[in-house]
């Protein structure tokens, strides 16, 4: 059970489906990225989602709280150094009052097993740098120097399968 807004409420996270799923991604990506984080909605919608596994996290009465994104194959060459068995987790999200209750590491690990799905047997992601020690919790290990995606602190990060 998850307690959202002082209600004690059940989620599910679960593969995207259709286009309510995926208009439910995108509410939370433009609140969290475009609204909290000025991230410019054109690089917030990069043209990638039609080729990547959407994840979405809801509570029991409809109301998205967290999504993220799995590219793999060929969408994905430029952010795995052309390793096309590996695959690149993004865009993960979680609405402000969903936070610190686990629907992270639950969008995280869904990734995951999508990527396992597909015969995968890595993750990279690009992960902000004050969320370093959340991934690193998760497994994934650091590589290569910080840089700035959209204006933000972000290094490299990946973990085996």
């Amino acid at each position: 059970m998850t307690t959202i807004d002082g209600g004690l409420l059940g989620h599910v996270v679960r593969e995207a489906t259709g286009p309510e799923d995926r208009e439910a991604c995108f509410a939370v990506r433009k609140e969290v990225f475009v609204v909290e984080q000025g991230v410019p909605e054109d690089l917030e919608y990069d043209g990638r989602d039609d080729d990547a596994i959407q994840v979405l996290a809801l509570r029991d009465d409809g109301l998205p709280l967290g999504t993220g994104r799995l590219l793999y194959g060929p969408g994905a060459a430029d952010r795995t150094g052309g390793d096309l068995s590996v695959g690149a987790l993004g865009r993960l999200a979680v609405n402000r009052a969903a936070r610190g209750r686990g629907l992270g590491a639950a969008l995280v690990r869904a990734i995951e097993d999508a990527a396992r799905e597909r015969g995968l047997t890595a993750v990279d992601l690009h992960a902000q740098t004050h969320a370093l020690g959340f991934y690193e919790r998760l497994g994934y290990e650091a590589y290569g120097p910080e840089f700035l995606d959209a204006g933000i602190p972000h290094r490299s990060m990946r973990r085996a399968l």
